[in-house]
């Protein structure tokens, strides 16, 4: 079991950063792949990275490559997402996911935070 919040959402200008963070708290987290969604008002929920258990390999979304890096520190329990270069079209409320291995976390992640708020104002 893994319980999942995160942290680090606000209003932001067009151009702006934002480091996301996600708390995990269970004996699985390192064990754990992780990954971060998004959703936008009136949008489906869609991928934006994943991390393997160990950080040794990442995936992400071709519209995040180059802006978003994930990355994750299993002795504090937590995974981040370095947001640069932020658009209006970034705006979203940002989920934190965990999942048994990168296949499983990237499309049916078997745990989900609560979310958490990103807008960018352009």
């Amino acid at each position: 079991q893994v319980q999942l919040v995160e942290s680090g959402g606000g209003l932001v200008q067009a151009g702006g950063s934002l480091r996301l963070s996600c708390a995990a708290s269970g004996r699985t987290f390192s064990t754990s792949a992780m990954g971060w969604f998004r959703q936008a008002p009136g949008k489906e929920r869609e991928f934006v990275a994943a991390i393997t258990y160990s950080g040794g390999s990442t995936y992400y979304a071709d519209s995040m490559k180059g802006r978003f890096t994930i990355s994750r520190d299993n002795a504090k329990n937590t995974v981040y997402l370095q947001m640069n270069s932020l658009k209006p079209e970034d705006t979203a409320v940002y989920y934190c996911a965990a999942g048994s291995q990168m296949r499983v976390v990237t499309t049916t992640p078997a745990y989900w935070g609560q979310g958490t708020q990103v807008t960018v104002s352009s």
